[in-house]
């Protein structure tokens, strides 16, 4: 049997990290939950998630910030953007330095676990 799949939840709000924690768990993959993604580059790079699900507008540290950082550090895997503020330019922008997928929030669960499940699986981005 393989590994599973971990999964990385950045996000500044303590209740969308419980929530999406529950959910990543209930499909059966490992959550890590991390509260910015200052928090987050602390980790060993040796030791990246297969798929991150991360807020947009977080203090600190944005998280097309956190995208940039990982990207230019050669740290790549599928990211799942989430805001509650989506703006186009913003979509655009870690749409094109290779995200996932880009949701508003709230999105519904079964979305989530859609963009989750093609990331996973190293379909197409949306």
């Amino acid at each position: 049997m393989g590994k599973t799949p971990v999964i990385a939840i950045v996000d500044d709000d303590e209740g969308v990290r419980t929530s999406l924690t529950s959910l990543v768990r209930s499909l059966g993959y490992e959550a890590h939950a991390y509260e910015s993604g200052v928090d987050f580059l602390r980790q060993p790079p040796g030791n990246d998630p297969e798929c991150m699900i991360a807020d947009v507008q977080m203090p600190a540290m944005t998280g097309d910030e956190l995208q940039a950082q990982l990207v230019a550090s050669g740290r790549r895997f599928p990211i799942i953007f989430m805001t509650a503020f989506p703006s186009e330019t913003v979509r655009q922008r870690v749409m094109a330095a290779g995200a996932h997928c880009y949701l508003g929030k709230p999105s519904s669960g079964d979305e989530i676990i859609r963009c989750l499940e093609e990331a996973l699986a190293g379909d197409a981005t949306h």
